[in-house]
């Protein structure tokens, strides 16, 4: 199965191809051009260098969320217009559970990973993982959910839960200081070939979805509605 995978959450993204869990090539984006402007072409000219068109896709995936709304518009957007021309389904891979298997490839044999990626506002989107039995093709378990909070409130939780080893995302190094000592942060790589590779698994659960499905995973209000809200008075 040929799957091109889309990495939208963050301002540079990435795109990625793959062949039957085989990541044939990955390329990350340039944050200095808008997604907009740098969609299809660099999803064509990513296909022209291992010799597939559109046509030769099997399965779409893309980063759902959380992340940058209007990234998130921009990638689904995209990935719903390809894959509805060619009548084929999308696999929606959540971007912490992207980040958590990009910990995992990054240092084997973590017991426990949280994952945070930054949500502005001085708060991280948040998500925290045991490790999974060695037979379970995503190497964690979830302990703790999508949310959005301080990073001091999510530490608070956490010391709850278990403290994990690693906090991986550019929310753990933008706020890598508030992470107690002992806990490593992991500077995330590009992600579209680990949405890539998640999106098998997402099919091997029935998760694929027709185009139109696909929702983009916020986990709080985008902050465009927060803003109108606040001028119009309401609370």
């Amino acid at each position: 199965m040929r799957v091109l995978a889309l990495d939208t959450t963050t301002r540079a993204g990435s795109l990625a191809l793959a062949e039957d869990r085989r990541v044939l090539l990955e390329r990350a984006g340039e944050a200095a051009t808008s997604q907009a402007e740098r969609f299809p072409g660099e999803i064509v000219d990513a296909l022209a260098a291992v010799g597939w068109s559109t046509a030769d896709i099997d399965l779409y995936a893309v980063a759902a969320g959380p992340g940058s709304f209007t990234g998130l518009r921009i990638g689904i957007a995209t990935i719903q217009g390809l894959a509805l021309v060619h009548s084929k389904r999308v696999a929606p891979v959540s971007a912490l559970d992207a980040l958590a298997a990009a910990a995992n490839a990054m240092k084997p044999g973590l017991e426990r990973v949280g994952v945070w990626m930054d949500a502005h506002r001085r708060e991280v989107f948040s998500a925290l993982y045991r490790a999974a039995g060695s037979d379970q093709p995503f190497p964690f378990v979830e302990i703790e959910g999508a949310m959005s909070g301080l990073p001091a409130d999510v530490l608070a939780r956490w010391s709850h839960l278990g403290l994990p080893s690693a906090v991986c995302g550019d929310g753990a190094v933008t706020y890598g200081a508030a992470l107690p000592d002992g806990i490593e942060v992991i500077a995330p790589p590009p992600l579209a070939s680990f949405v890539a590779q998640l999106a098998f698994d997402v099919v091997a659960r029935g998760g694929a979805v027709s185009p139109a499905a696909v929702q983009p995973v916020y986990v709080r209000r985008p902050d465009v509605e927060i803003a109108r809200d606040r001028a119009s008075g309401e609370r």
